[in-house]
């Protein structure tokens, strides 16, 4: 009350028709420009601690075992080094998400593919054999007994297609997902291995959003019923970055098969993830259903350790869900490198 009161007298002094305050008002300004100071000071620090208690209230402690896989940028196609590959993912203990990066769409002249991290040019049927090869040698490594299981997707990205039908490349790469499915089916893994798609989406890939629509279009209209996984980011979020709010969900949520495994880097990513949450909750209707976060980190860059990444993540969607339940994340982390 005694602060409301220095309040009142002050504003009452100078509500006086602009007339100069006398120089014994002057005290009294410089007390009240002080208490306002304190005041802000006291607020901003109990927003402050809401906000801890907010993200320790969240804080994710998995009550079972996280699913950790290592994804992998490839640079070949070769069977037997897929096999190995496979073989290393079961030896570690690998469940959950697992996403093999082939590059960019690309075509020979003949065929539909990719362009490798190699340079190489690799046909799509020739990287589905190569999957296979990755599940046989996953399979054959697990320990007797094992119930570990993976979904092994084929990763590609919007970074500039050189095909001459993007919406058709999105088809064939739908096709070519359900044909290893039938394959792990014929060779009796499928009851340890899942065939799904991915896509490394990132808007300043293509500002237009043209031809990422297109290739999520044509995987959406195979109707395969096989998740098509999104990796990528959102350069600058949806209100300065380079998509608006309906491109970013599209590709997330949108479009039916559509999952989002977003890459946290750091908080800032983490935050425009959770801003996009809110927006496909509020203005859509429709909860953004993560599948896990993706990770970049290697001995020599020093990159958020996976745990690290899907706990930004998790506090930032409750810090801006305000009290809503906010959206639901797995324990599931992959981090990515190169073989």
């Amino acid at each position: 009350m005694a602060a409301l009161t220095v309040l009142g007298v002050a504003a009452a002094g100078a509500s006086g028709g602009g007339r100069p305050q006398p120089a014994a008002a002057q005290p009294f300004l410089t007390e009240l420009g002080s208490i306002v100071t304190v005041a802000n000071a006291l607020h901003a620090q109990a927003v402050r601690a809401r906000t801890r208690a907010v993200r320790r209230r969240h804080d994710p402690k998995p009550r079972m075992r996280s699913a950790a896989t290592i994804s992998l940028y490839e640079r070949t196609v070769a069977p037997g080094s897929f096999g190995r590959q496979g073989c290393r993912a079961a030896e570690r203990g690998a469940a959950g998400v697992v996403i093999l990066d082939f590059g960019k769409p690309a075509y020979n002249g003949r065929t539909y593919g990719t362009v490798l991290f190699s340079g190489a040019f690799a046909a799509n049927r020739d990287i589905t054999r190569a999957m296979l090869g990755y599940a046989e040698g996953y399979v054959r490594c697990l320990p007797r007994g094992s119930q570990d299981r993976i979904v092994l997707a084929r990763g590609t990205s919007n970074y500039h297609p050189s095909v001459p039908d993007v919406y058709r490349a999105g088809r064939k790469w739908a096709r070519e997902t359900m044909r290893l499915q039938h394959d792990l089916r014929a060779a009796h893994l499928d009851s340890h291995v899942v065939s799904a798609a991915a896509d490394d989406v990132e808007p300043a890939w293509d500002p237009s959003f043209r031809k990422t629509h297109d290739f999520y279009r044509g995987y959406a209209d195979s109707r395969i019923g096989h998740a098509l996984y999104n990796y990528g980011s959102l350069d600058g979020g949806i209100v300065s970055g380079v998509w608006n709010a309906h491109q970013a969900f599209y590709v997330t949520a949108g479009m039916r098969y559509a999952r989002p495994i977003p890459e946290i880097y750091n908080r800032v990513m983490a935050q425009e993830w959770a801003a996009l949450a809110q927006v496909a909750k509020r203005r859509y209707h429709r909860p953004l259903r993560f599948a896990g976060v993706m990770t970049e980190r290697t001995a020599s860059n020093h990159g958020v350790e996976p745990k690290d990444a899907h706990r930004m993540l998790v506090r930032e969607l409750a810090v801006q869900g305000r009290g809503t339940a906010p959206a639901s994340v797995p324990a599931a982390y992959t981090n990515i490198r190169s073989y």
